[in-house]
């Protein structure tokens, strides 16, 4: 197992914003807004920084790795649905498969309020930095780190909930984060701003002592993104290009390998969620991201909580025939797992409850073994990876009308894919724009199946309405409702979406 960031779970956790169903509880520490040293902990802004890693993965912040982030990024989707057995969570299958969105649900509360109070904290660490005005090195990077971690809470919330509170400053009393809602441009201009300022100022790389740290490759391939959502293909192409002329990433050789434990932080890994446990470390178990999906059955198989399943469509009606990313992405109820000669029990309503499992979160048994626990706590969050920067590169290129670039691009994805098979064939001839646009959904939809993409892409692609019609999906579900508490407790500042009122 990779040696990984270790920080401790001792950070100041700041309360979700307007945190309705824990109202006795402070939002606020009250400091005062001119900082010293003194308000910093131990090792200042570099200590903050650390801080944030460290809360990204934690167990109060189920909306970035456990259910709720699931429920929202994956479960929406014609891939994959809620799992576990059928009587454990049945209100998350009604509202998130079957799309019967609610106001008032723990998930709802839940992913809200820990991004709020993530962005809390980061709101505070720029507020201090800012105050200080350090401008040596390590304390420009902290900041890009903070800028960053802004502008992916922003994102998240602006791909979920559309229009939401725009707060970007460190609040003293619960009325100054009583904020309205800020257009969805003015949101996405805040987040290209930070972006802005984390590419000038985090490394290209780190020193090995710091795997998953922040690059700016990272910063450069979530502002694509974003531009990518907001059709600006010329930026979009313009900042994947610089990612892919740094020479810092390269696909991994094995696309199954990389959903391994060997393929963590590898030449592919952009950003990930970092994740350790060794034995006798019990604070690894509270991070959940591979326990909340592993398979849900009994002894060697006892490996999680069996959410986040895939989908029939996904096992039958997705791949092309002999890609072996089916495989690498699909472990089945009752055949070999094809890694560790294990096979897997039978389908059984009762006691393996699903006929297939999330494959990407499949644990090694020997570290199991070494760390006494079965519930993958020390597995790797991906959230960017290189192949996503250059199927972003050939959608741009071929939105721009460069066809031939967007073949190159693709092919590479097919070859890493295909491996020594003889499936997934180069695609040779020149196609029309319309014909490459469906060959990148479908390979976009391949290559990432699992992974918290699909929903995202049907809906920026406009498509959404027709794919997920069969499930229950309609045009408004393409936002969710704010949380009603939350909506209450601002008293007439926050309203909610208009779709849901």
């Amino acid at each position: 197992m990779n040696n990984k960031i270790k920080i401790s779970w001792g950070v100041l956790l700041a309360m979700p914003l307007l945190m309705t169903f824990s109202g006795c509880q402070k939002f606020l520490d009250r400091k005062p807004l001119d900082a010293t040293l003194e308000d910093i902990p131990g090792g200042g802004l570099e200590g903050q920084a650390l801080g944030l890693y460290s809360e990204i993965r934690g167990v109060h912040y189920d909306g970035f790795n456990t259910i709720p982030w699931l429920a929202f990024h994956s479960f929406r989707d014609d891939d994959s649905q809620k799992g576990s057995s059928p009587g454990d969570g049945s209100d998350w299958g009604a509202i998130f498969d079957d799309f019967n969105y609610t106001k008032n649900h723990w998930s709802n509360d839940q992913y809200w309020a820990d991004h709020y109070a993530f962005l809390g904290n980061i709101n505070k660490m720029i507020q201090i930095g800012d105050s200080l005005k350090q401008t040596d090195e390590r304390a420009v990077i902290n900041m890009g780190e903070a800028k960053f971690f802004r502008a992916y809470v922003y994102f998240d919330l602006v791909r979920v909930y559309g229009q939401v509170p725009l707060v970007t400053f460190r609040a003293n009393t619960s009325e100054q984060a009583n904020v309205p809602k800020s257009s969805e441009a003015d949101i996405y201009a805040q987040i290209d701003k930070d972006l802005d300022s984390a590419t000038a100022a985090l490394p290209v790389s780190w020193e090995g002592k710091y795997p998953g740290r922040l690059t700016q490759g990272a910063a450069l391939t979530l502002h694509a993104k974003t531009y990518l959502y907001r059709q600006r293909w010329a930026d979009a192409l313009a900042l994947c290009t610089q990612v892919m002329n740094s020479g810092q990433y390269s696909l991994y050789s094995s696309y199954e390998g990389l959903f391994r434990e060997s393929g963590e932080n590898s030449s592919e890994s952009i950003f990930e969620i970092q994740a350790t446990e060794t034995a006798g470390n019990s604070s690894g178990a509270l991070y959940n991201y591979a326990g909340s999906q592993g398979t849900r059955g009994s002894g060697d198989w006892n490996l999680g909580w069996g959410w986040n399943a895939p989908t029939d469509e996904l096992a039958n009606h997705t791949y092309e025939p002999g890609d072996p990313r089916r495989e690498a992405t699909i472990l089945f109820s009752g055949q070999p797992d094809g890694l560790y000669g294990n096979v897997l029990p039978p389908y059984d309503p009762n006691n393996f409850p699903q006929p297939y499992w999330n494959k990407k979160v499949y644990t090694d048994p020997s570290i199991r073994l070494s760390t006494g626990d079965q519930s993958g706590a020390w597995f790797n969050h991906r959230i960017l990876r290189y192949a996503d920067v250059i199927l972003m590169a050939a959608e741009a290129s071929n939105e721009l009308g460069d066809t031939a670039k967007a073949r190159e691009l693709i092919n590479q994805i097919r070859a890493r894919a295909r491996g020594t098979t003889n499936a997934l064939p180069d695609i040779e001839a020149a196609v029309s724009q319309d014909n490459m646009r469906k060959l990148i959904i479908q390979e976009r939809h391949a290559e990432f199946a699992m992974e918290g993409e699909r929903f995202f892409d049907l809906v920026r692609w406009g498509i959404a309405d027709s794919v997920l019609a069969p499930l229950g999906y309609t045009h408004k579900n393409r936002y969710y409702p704010l949380p009603q508490g939350q909506v209450d407790a601002s008293h007439g500042v926050l309203v909610q979406n208009p779709d849901y009122q």
